[in-house]
C-alpha cells in the first residue's frame, strides 16, 4: 500500500495494491493489521451512498464521539473534502482535497476532527466510507458547504444538490467553540 501525506497531518491518501488482469481486479480495501501500520484505528461502521452528478454531501463531523473516515468510490468519482475544525489546531479552517474514482481505487483517510463532504463530478457514485465510531444523531454537525472563510474550490457542476440540513448549516465562525473538537 502507498501511503500519500496531504498538506494537513493525518489526512492521508492511501493507495492499496491492486491485483488485475484480463479477468478484472483484486485488491483488499480494509485489513486491520495493514492499516493500523498506516495508523488508522479499528473501524466499527461501514455506509453506502450512491448519489447523482451534482449532489454534494457534507460537510459533516461528530462531536464528542468523533468518527475517523476511510473513504473510497466504487463506481464513479467524486471531489472529496476534509475540513480541519479541530480548535487550537495550526490548520483550523483550511482544508484539503482528492479526487476520488472507481478507477483509481484510491482511497481517503479524514480523521476525527474534521469535517467531511464530497460531490459527485460523475453521471453516478458509488461511495462507501468505514467510521471509527458509530454514528450518534445527537452528536452530528453539519458545516456550510460554501462557507467563505473556508473558501473551498469546489469543481463546477452547476447548482449543487443539497440535503435541507446541509443547506441549513453554519459558517465555521457561527457555530459555538464547545461544538467543536479541540486539537
Amino acid at each position: 500500500m502507498k501511503r500519500v501525506e496531504t498538506a494537513i497531518p493525518g489526512v492521508l491518501v492511501l493507495e492499496p495494491r491492486v491485483f488485475a488482469d484480463e479477468r478484472g481486479f483484486f485488491m483488499e480495501s480494509w485489513q486491520q493489521r495493514r492499516y493500523a501500520e498506516q495508523g488508522l484505528p479499528p473501524l466499527v461502521q461501514d455506509n453506502l451512498a450512491a448519489s447523482r452528478h451534482g449532489v454534494l454531501r457534507g460537510l459533516h463531523l461528530q462531536h464528542p464521539f468523533g468518527q475517523g473516515k476511510l473513504v473510497q468510490v466504487l463506481r464513479g468519482e467524486v471531489f472529496d473534502v476534509a475540513v480541519d475544525v479541530r480548535r487550537g489546531s495550526p490548520w483550523f479552517g483550511r482544508w484539503v482535497a482528492v479526487l476520488l474514482s472507481g478507477e483509481s481505487r484510491r482511497q481517503f483517510w479524514v480523521p476525527p476532527g474534521f469535517a467531511h463532504g464530497y460531490c459527485v463530478t460523475s453521471e453516478e457514485a458509488l461511495f462507501a466510507y468505514k467510521c471509527s465510531d458509530y454514528y450518534h444523531p445527537e452528536a452530528e454537525l453539519a458545516l456550510r458547504w460554501d462557507d467563505p472563510d473556508v473558501a473551498i474550490d469546489w469543481p463546477q457542476v452547476g447548482e449543487p444538490q443539497l440535503s435541507e440540513k446541509d443547506r441549513n448549516a453554519k459558517r465555521l465562525a457561527e457555530i459555538e467553540p464547545d461544538r467543536l473538537p479541540q486539537y
